[in-house]
């Protein structure tokens, strides 16, 4: 069958390959068509857009690129008419991903909504159209299954794709030689996103605050879309290296971590390694996102357990000072550490098995095919 899949954000392409991975396997002749990134393409078939040209943060960011935005929209409704897919398959990124879904529905493409957009967290009337326009909604949160049902919405729960990708994730045994990191001491994570205004944002402060913990090696977990120029203006001369497609060994052999909002939040969870929630963006946008978001908890871990098992530095609160505070408990308090590390494991017994690449694709499939 032929499969076009929208994946805008990092993330989006590491779920897109393992899904495609987990196709390929159910059906041989699956050609692939996608808005992805890197990630993807190894799997097969034709990149169309990268993400990168599409992922921004923010109200204010996205009002002040709306002309980009419309353009990708045009262009993907565009390519989507002209090749005709059997299978359509939208990965999170709500915003666009909402937009395609209504294209869809209108051309009577049945659509597949792959990670459910968090309309529990603000504007939960949304619910009302995804309903409408969404033919099959791939849940990976657990709690989200009792919210749509409460709208009276039927949804499959798949699992956690990180799980997939955690499971599937070997070891490279020479990642501190490669490197060049100081095997004699202990490594701190630094992991300031993906997008290049949330780099700009929190990368100076998680920098600023190495110069507190000398005895400690500090690491930049690289986005694929920038290269070592990007990220050296603002190291400078600091010893701290750069890994590029590395993260998972960064987050295996790493001590601790402070991580960017987001998926990463989880994964660094996942490798029970103790961390710090950072988030700084545009103030109109964060003030906009505080009057209307209605959750406790912006990380994952955090909603997940519904709990504040990591801590939430957001905007004004994300400081240097701030973060250095909460990263020397983390490593200095045994107490602190240890009550993370537990909750971690309660973490892990909540999020279940791998295996959710390979149901949703059991599923895409069954549904694509019947009669």
């Amino acid at each position: 069958m032929k499969y076009y899949i929208v994946a805008g954000e990092a993330s989006g392409d590491l779920h897109g390959a393992n899904l495609m991975k987990a196709l390929k396997e159910l059906d041989p002749q699956a050609d692939f068509r996608f808005f992805g990134g890197d990630l993807m393409k190894a799997e097969g078939g034709t990149l169309v857009k990268h993400y990168s040209e599409m992922g921004f943060m923010g109200f204010i960011e996205v009002v002040m690129n709306l002309r980009t935005i419309f353009k990708n929209l045009d262009f993907c409704k565009q390519d989507i008419s002209a090749w005709q897919p059997e299978v359509l398959i939208l990965i999170d990124f709500p915003g666009f991903n909402l937009k395609i879904a209504d294209f869809a529905h209108i051309n009577s493409i049945p659509v597949n909504f792959y990670i459910s957009p968090k309309v529990w967290a603000w504007n939960q009337k949304r619910v009302i159209k995804i309903k409408r326009i969404v033919d099959h909604l791939y849940c990976i949160l657990p709690f989200e299954v009792d919210f749509y049902k409460s709208w009276g919405m039927e949804v499959d729960y798949v699992g956690n794709p990180l799980l997939d990708a955690i499971s599937a994730f070997k070891p490279d045994v020479d990642f501190i030689e490669k490197n060049k990191i100081d095997p004699n001491k202990k490594i701190i994570a630094l992991l300031p996103g993906s997008r290049k205004q949330e780099i700009n944002y929190l990368l100076p402060d998680m920098i600023a605050v190495a110069n507190n913990f000398p005895d400690y090696q500090f690491v930049v977990a690289g986005a694929p879309t920038f290269n070592i120029d990007f990220y050296q203006q603002f190291l400078g001369d600091k010893n701290i290296p750069v890994v590029f497609g590395a993260t998972y060994d960064l987050l295996n052999n790493a001590h601790a971590a402070i991580v960017a909002s987001g998926t990463a939040v989880l994964e660094t969870a996942l490798f029970n390694v103790p961390e710090v929630l950072v988030y700084k963006g545009n103030p109109i946008s964060v003030g906009i996102a505080r009057a209307v978001i209605k959750i406790k908890y912006i990380g994952l871990v955090n909603l997940i357990m519904n709990a504040p098992i990591v801590k939430e530095l957001i905007q004004a609160d994300c400081t240097a000072e701030t973060i250095g505070n909460e990263l020397n408990l983390i490593l200095n308090d045994k107490t602190y550490r240890n009550n993370m590390l537990n909750n971690y494991d309660k973490l892990d017994e909540r999020m279940g098995k791998p295996g959710a690449s390979a149901k949703t694709a059991g599923l895409i499939i069954k549904y694509a095919t019947k009669k």
